[in-house]
């Protein structure tokens, strides 16, 4: 299985911290957000090639961390150089599969994201079903929900919509940006593209895809702490305890 991170934004909400600096690589506690998720994902032994995906301007901060990781790493540079000229998650998922001639089972995470449950359980029950999953939890804030991937889920976890950022949220069930992909679900990113769906979002693809395909929806165990600006980054420094053992 190859993991991919999706780490190519541009974090213009978090200035001026991030202004010559990527996000995944600010620290929680003594470690940066993205050893927190590699450090949990590596002892499953699930995965044998890690890939960053950065853009052109941060690139460099993430060759530099990378020369002390003890991984088969692999950082990407997707050649962008503003916000306004990203390729957008979806795309930079596709151009890492091309560059790198990957023919695999995919984890594709956002290096932006914290969790305080182990991701191995996550792969395990995505295992289990034997097709694509993500996860999922239950949002009561509909302001919030217009702002994220909602999904309808049936009785056996099977999704069965997923909308991104929707103007009128058809459930409480909010999809973060951790995602397993088999193989064969893997090889049509380009064509999901192709069919028209939405490319910025990270979940775009998983909308998409679910109307072609069967992919199941985990509830997750805990909880998840996006860093989307200052004020957020300060509450996960202070409030973060790690992973449950």
């Amino acid at each position: 299985m190859k993991c991919l991170i999706l780490a190519a934004g541009y974090a213009t909400r978090l200035y001026p911290l991030t202004e010559n600096f990527p996000k995944p690589l600010l620290k929680v506690g003594e470690k940066t957000i993205l050893d927190h998720l590699l450090d949990d994902i590596a002892p499953t032994g699930l995965v044998d090639r890690y890939v960053v995906i950065s853009n052109h301007k941060f690139a460099p901060c993430f060759f530099e961390w990378a020369k002390t990781k003890p991984l088969p790493l692999t950082v990407l540079d997707d050649g962008t150089t503003s916000n306004e000229g990203r390729l957008g998650a979806v795309r930079d998922v596709a151009f890492a599969v091309r560059e790198l001639s990957l023919d695999d089972e995919l984890f594709v995470i956002a290096g932006d994201n914290l969790l305080d449950f182990s991701l191995a359980r996550f792969l395990a029950y995505a295992k289990g079903k034997g097709a694509s999953s993500v996860l999922r939890y239950y949002e009561p804030s509909v302001e919030r929900l217009k702002k994220c991937g909602v999904l309808e889920v049936g009785s056996d976890d099977r999704i069965l919509s997923m909308v991104e950022k929707p103007a009128e949220p058809k459930s409480n069930w909010c999809c973060p940006p951790f995602y397993y992909f088999t193989r064969e679900d893997a090889r049509r990113i380009e064509e999901g593209i192709a069919s028209g769906c939405g490319v910025d979002a990270p979940g775009s693809f998983i909308a998409w895809l679910s109307s072609v395909s069967t992919v199941y929806a985990m509830e997750m165990p805990g909880s998840r702490y996006d860093i989307g600006d200052l004020k957020s980054y300060e509450e996960v420094k202070k409030n973060y305890r790690g992973i449950e053992k």
